[in-house]
């Protein structure tokens, strides 16, 4: 319990403080928005959060709203030019700061997924991933890093991350929850922050 309230507080201060810290480039992310495609600024959607309850994750949108896949690979034409920009430097992710300040995510965790993919999970695996709050970064997202470069090359892009990209990410979920600790998380931040200048 302790460690649980520690790391909650700490989502609390860092996100209250990323929020004000970064809130002149989530402006100059919005108002690029606006002016390539118009509104809405923000991309909504229903995620599987903690104890398998839904709640809407916020991102800035870097899609033209148009029917496609739902899984998004490298030279998806829905994605504008302002959009592949905040999606290489993950800047369309800074608006979880906003959920993780509301309680419904936390920095670091496993990476919430939609409901018909989460329902993909082996059922061991959905009960201890769903034990915790979903993160904005972690031990999948500094290692599938590229991965919409990885699913550019495959025939059936959706099909590819069933088979082989979400075996993978949850193995490294639970990697994450059986070694879980203060110190892991700020390595994964600071990998995390790390990587924006790559």
């Amino acid at each position: 319990m302790g460690q649980d309230l520690a790391k909650r507080l700490f989502d609390i201060a860092a996100s209250a403080v990323g929020l004000v810290v970064l809130s002149p480039v989530m402006l100059a992310v919005a108002v690029a928005i606006l002016l390539e495609t118009g509104r809405p600024v923000l991309f909504t959607q229903i995620r599987v959060g903690r104890h398998e309850e839904p709640f809407r994750i916020h991102k800035f949108r870097s899609m033209r709203p148009a029917a496609g896949a739902r899984i998004t690979a490298g030279g998806d034409p829905r994605i504008t030019r302002v959009g592949a920009f905040i999606r290489r430097t993950k800047l369309d992710e800074l608006p979880q700061l906003w959920d993780v300040l509301r309680g419904r995510m936390s920095l670091v965790g496993p990476r919430p997924e939609v409901p018909d993919m989460f329902a993909h999970y082996p059922a061991q695996a959905r009960s201890r991933i769903a034990a915790v709050r979903p993160g904005i970064t972690d031990l999948a997202t500094l290692e599938f890093r590229n991965e919409e470069e990885i699913l550019a090359g495959a025939a059936d892009p959706e099909r590819a991350y069933l088979d082989d990209v979400l075996p993978k990410k949850i193995a490294l979920y639970l990697d994450y929850l059986d070694r879980r600790s203060f110190l892991l998380d700020l390595s994964i931040i600071l990998r995390t922050v790390a990587g924006l200048f790559r």
